[in-house]
């Protein structure tokens, strides 16, 4: 049955072809003799509120927050949330050094000590970076981490010096140890919280989320699975002394897909619920929301990109898993620490060709179809999904569209940016969608990805005058295709007629790095040049808004959509 169906789409979409020969994408076009792919969108099967689980992004390189093309960036990230505040979670913000940032590194000497070792609390640079976020509305996820250099036991060599071709486990230096004096580290939260408190005020910083560490699993983290727990426990009882409204989480392991991260979460989730609590000598340790991170895994598969969606949706799908077996935990909310088509930003395409997706709209359409999914595995285990990060930023500095996994490139926007805008317009409420034919349910890519047909599918979400239908066109080899007719058939929209706004991602669309590739890659493009790229990096309607006529509560909106392209339909009406 489904190779009779395989075929038939094959069909339609030869003939399709044929009959939109020489024609230019629009918003709506007149039926075809070829049978599209077929979306109903119902209004009023209400699915619960959209939450905004896209707002949320992260870095490893703290200083480029306050840089000139960091600033830029997070003016524009602060505006994707709609009416949620944007929250962004940043490494190394207890980093012993001077504030120079460097490729995976950032330093903000926030604790030193003196010649008879009393502490030097210093927040300039802390304070630069949050300032930014507080500046532009956003929230920090104030990840506490790492150590500074007078607390390390191993403080030496405590800088490292990594570029994107060397082994990545070299960045594992000094500041991946436990303190020497647990006491002390305690302090230091402590202070910091209370530090916060009277510079930003009790109810803006009630509104952050405090974390301790990034991956303990792995190499972030240079002690033991108990040594980490007594960390936490020290730090959750700092913060909630300087704080006690505040809000303590962890403990941020790497993909829960693999044993070992498995083995950590357990461990400290028995911990929180039933351990002897390292500073208070009682049962247990607050917790306020549960963090883990889930990752995907290209590769190059004759020559050409592979995504692996399903890796990634599967460390979600066990984090959630494990959440949901501690009954007293089960509710909390979940915040994807990173999750992310694969595991190193900083590892640029030259040294890591599998990462060649990232300057184009494959990882525009990856981020749609993967955001969906998030959705339907939250509420198939039952678990409070609050938010998933993207591991993703730009890096100041470095050559035009160079393959970093950024958001962007000196100042211009790439196209995975402007999925967040069509996110950020998306409001109200989640509603019912039905692919009819192929359609790739959210289990079926959690298990065996998008290696067969096409991904084309939709998330669809009604406010009190407005519903917003993504549509997106996905698989996980990177190769040419023939663009894909559509037909989205949205049913329960009150009144006659309503304005259609079509938004659109694709090779001609919202895409500045196709734009550079025009003008011949230019390695210094001139002002006028950036100009046009930064137009380029917007969000872009495929046509001008038009008016729809609406018959029996239902519209049908017709339209080819190229491989690795996204639709945003937005119809409003009175």
């Amino acid at each position: 049955m489904r190779q009779r169906y395989r075929s038939q789409l094959q069909l339609n979409i030869l003939l399709f072809s044929i009959a939109v020969a020489g024609m230019t994408g629009s918003a709506s076009m007149a039926q075809t003799e070829s049978a599209p792919v077929v979306i109903r969108v119902d209004l009023t099967k209400d699915k619960g509120p959209l939450k905004t689980i896209w707002a949320w992004f992260g870095y490893d390189e703290p200083n480029y927050t306050y840089m000139k093309d960091g600033k830029k960036l997070l003016t524009e990230l602060s505006k994707v949330g709609g009416q949620s505040p944007v929250f962004v979670r940043a490494h190394s913000l207890l980093v012993t050094g001077d504030g120079t940032p460097a490729l995976k590194w950032g330093s903000t000497n926030a604790y030193t000590e003196d010649a008879q070792g009393k502490p030097v609390y210093n927040w300039t640079i802390v304070d630069k970076i949050f300032d930014t976020y507080i500046e532009r509305g956003m929230k920090p996820i104030a990840q506490i981490g790492f150590m500074p250099k007078a607390m390390s036991t191993h403080p030496e060599p405590y800088q490292h010096e990594w570029s994107p071709g060397n082994q990545y486990n070299e960045i594992y230096t000094g500041w991946a140890y436990p303190p020497k004096d647990y006491q002390k580290f305690a302090e230091l939260v402590y202070q910091w919280v209370r530090h916060s408190v009277a510079r930003y005020g009790q109810k803006e910083v009630e509104s952050w989320y405090w974390e301790l560490w990034n991956e303990p699993d792995i190499g972030y983290w240079k002690g033991t699975t108990e040594e980490y727990i007594k960390l936490y426990d020290y730090s959750a009882d700092a913060v909630k002394r300087a704080l006690p409204t505040a809000r303590i989480g962890g403990p941020e392991v790497t993909g829960p897909a693999s044993e070992k991260a498995a083995a950590f979460m357990r461990a400290f989730l028995d911990h929180v619920v039933k351990g002897n609590n390292y500073v208070t000598g009682k049962v247990g340790t607050p917790i306020d929301f549960i963090t883990f991170h889930a990752k995907g895994s290209p590769k190059l598969v004759n020559g050409i990109v592979q995504m692996n969606m399903g890796k990634q949706l599967r460390d979600i799908d066990k984090g959630f898993q494990i959440v949901a077996s501690y009954p007293t935990l089960a509710k909390l909310p979940i915040i994807i620490g990173e999750s992310d088509p694969e595991g190193c930003a900083a590892c640029s395409e030259d040294f890591h060709p599998q990462n060649a997706y990232r300057n184009g709209t494959m990882y525009s359409s990856y981020t749609a179809a993967s955001f969906a999914r998030k959705y339907d595995l939250a509420t198939d285990r039952g678990v409070n999904l609050l938010g998933a990060v993207t591991w993703a930023f730009e890096f100041e500095n470095q050559p035009w569209f160079r393959g970093f996994r950024d958001l962007a490139t000196n100042g211009v926007d790439k196209p995975v940016l402007n999925v967040f805008r069509m996110f950020g317009l998306m409001r109200g409420n989640r509603v019912e969608v039905q692919q009819q034919g192929l359609a790739y349910q959210y289990q079926t890519v959690r298990d065996e990805s998008v290696r067969g047909e096409a991904d084309i599918n939709a998330l669809a979400a009604k406010d009190a005058k407005e519903a917003t239908v993504m549509v997106w066109n996905y698989h996980d080899d990177n190769r040419p295709a023939t663009a894909a007719p559509v037909s989205v058939r949205l049913s329960g929209i009150p009144g006659r007629t309503a304005t259609l706004r079509h938004y659109r991602i694709d090779q001609q669309f919202s895409n500045a790095y196709e734009a550079w590739k025009k003008m011949g890659s230019p390695k210094d493009p001139t002002a006028e040049q950036i100009t046009q790229l930064e137009k380029a990096g917007q969000l872009q309607l495929l046509k001008s808004p038009e008016r729809i006529t609406i018959k029996n509560n239902e519209v049908i909106i017709d339209f080819p959509l190229p491989r690795q392209g996204v639709s945003l339909l937005q119809i409003s009406w009175q």
